[in-house]
């Protein structure tokens, strides 16, 4: 045999013996398999044990799923040291603001509710020139309690430009109507309103006024209980006026609203959008975003101020007291026997304030040390108080600023970053890190 021959020969033969042990080998991995995600999905790395890690020379394979569930922040469980906080001011320049609204629509503009009818516009830090919406043809605002209250943008605004507005008319009484976006994508159309419904008021004070969207789709407004003092017409306990009561109703892809099935008097027995009685002028109440909590700042009548709250499914129909109770104390009449009546988790008395406006629980990223806590002012003496519960369920509470002015309301964003409106010199305000 020839020497090539034998070289060939000897090649072949090693070939089969390498293969052969390939097939045998069993520290080779396996192939990987490449599981689809979504652009959107979290990257999440699998790991690997050790002794079955693929060689250092081989290409290192993600494998990526979603997330079974978001990763959420727990809450604080200590109040921080305001010391290190400030409400830093965003802009100024408004006419009596009144409510905040962040359209989501990924312009960064903000609106901005003035008493008078009109909403305005903030882009960049600044006010602009043309307003979003001008309805003071149509506002009734007597200088006290009266004017334009309330907003609630539709849950899908970007996409439906649907927005709800609460305001008392030129006769003084309550209108709660939709509007839409107008055609250049920017501001309200004033034409398109289509009033939901309206509410006679026999006072000029105690509109309530808010509109806010609760976790189940469904809009809540909040109403006074017609007004003077002390309820002199019991209407706050009175389930055949929504007056003093917090009303749901269904308004989303409807003609105008429907009642929800599980409404307490849906089927009879009171007026069907009641939802919870016994307020005397909510002004401002806010579901918590991550837990679907509710918080109503209801504003007392001449001793105390109080935080009602409701855990999400708690039962339909709650009772918050007024008037048999001001705050945790008795104050006019009796309830009947077996009522059931919603105790406050906070209260404080007219020696440190006069007036209370509710806010919102910090679901923010900026300032990890609030979140979980609810955040609540005085309009008198801009007192900022913090609410949070302890490992035993307990609330606890907190004096933690005094801003210079008068709070009429709080504010939102959609990253859930807090801020402050200040009726007074027409501020608004942005809680940061010092």
């Amino acid at each position: 045999m020839s020497a090539s021959r034998m070289r060939a020969l000897m090649v072949l033969l090693l070939a089969a013996i390498l293969l052969a042990a390939c097939r045998t080998n069993p520290a080779e991995p396996a192939p990987a398999t490449l599981i689809p995600t979504s652009e959107a999905s979290a990257v999440l790395p699998t790991a690997v044990p050790a002794d079955t890690q693929p060689p250092a020379t081989e290409p290192q394979v993600t494998v990526t799923q979603p997330p079974t569930q978001p990763v959420q922040q727990a809450d604080v469980s200590v109040f921080p040291n305001p010391g290190l906080f400030d409400w830093q001011l965003v802009v100024t320049g408004f006419s009596k603001p009144t409510d905040f609204a962040d359209p989501n629509d990924g312009s960064g503009r903000q609106l901005i509710l003035e008493q008078s009818g009109v909403i305005r516009i903030v882009e960049n830090g600044a006010i602009s020139g043309e307003p979003f919406l001008d309805l003071t043809d149509r506002v009734g605002a007597d200088g006290s309690e009266q004017g334009l209250l309330g907003i609630a943008l539709d849950p899908d605004y970007a996409a439906t430009g649907v927005f709800y507005l609460n305001y008392t008319d030129k006769r003084g009484n309550t209108s709660v109507s939709r509007f839409q976006r107008a055609a250049d994508g920017i501001h309200g159309d004033p034409g398109s309103e289509q009033v939901l419904f309206k509410v006679d008021q026999p006072f000029a004070n105690h509109n309530g006024g808010d509109l806010e969207f609760g976790p189940d789709g469904m809009l809540y407004v909040g109403l006074g209980d017609g007004g003077s003092a002390g309820d002199p017409q019991s209407n706050a306990q009175n389930t055949n006026t929504v007056l003093g009561k917090m009303l749901r109703i269904d308004v989303r892809g409807k003609d105008t609203y429907t009642i929800p099935a599980d409404n307490p008097f849906a089927s009879g027995g009171g007026s069907q959008e009641v939802w919870a009685v016994g307020l005397r002028n909510p002004w401002r109440y806010s579901f918590d975003r991550l837990t679907g909590d509710l918080y109503i700042a209801d504003v007392g009548q001449n001793k105390y101020e109080e935080v009602d709250f409701l855990a999400a499914g708690s039962p339909v129909g709650a009772n918050f007291g007024w008037s048999y109770r001001e705050g945790m104390h008795e104050y006019k009449g009796n309830p009947p026997g077996g009522a059931s009546l919603v105790e406050p988790i906070f209260e404080y008395d007219h020696g440190l304030g006069c007036s209370i406006t509710g806010g919102y629980v910090y679901r923010g990223e900026m300032l990890p040390e609030f979140y979980g806590i609810y955040l609540v002012g005085d309009y008198c003496n801009g007192f900022v108080w913090g609410l949070l519960r302890d490992a035993n369920g307990q609330w606890m509470s907190e004096r933690l600023f005094q801003v210079s002015g008068n709070i009429s309301s709080f504010g939102q964003d959609a990253s859930g970053e807090i801020y402050l409106l200040d009726h007074r010199t027409g501020g608004v305000f942005r809680l940061v890190r010092r």
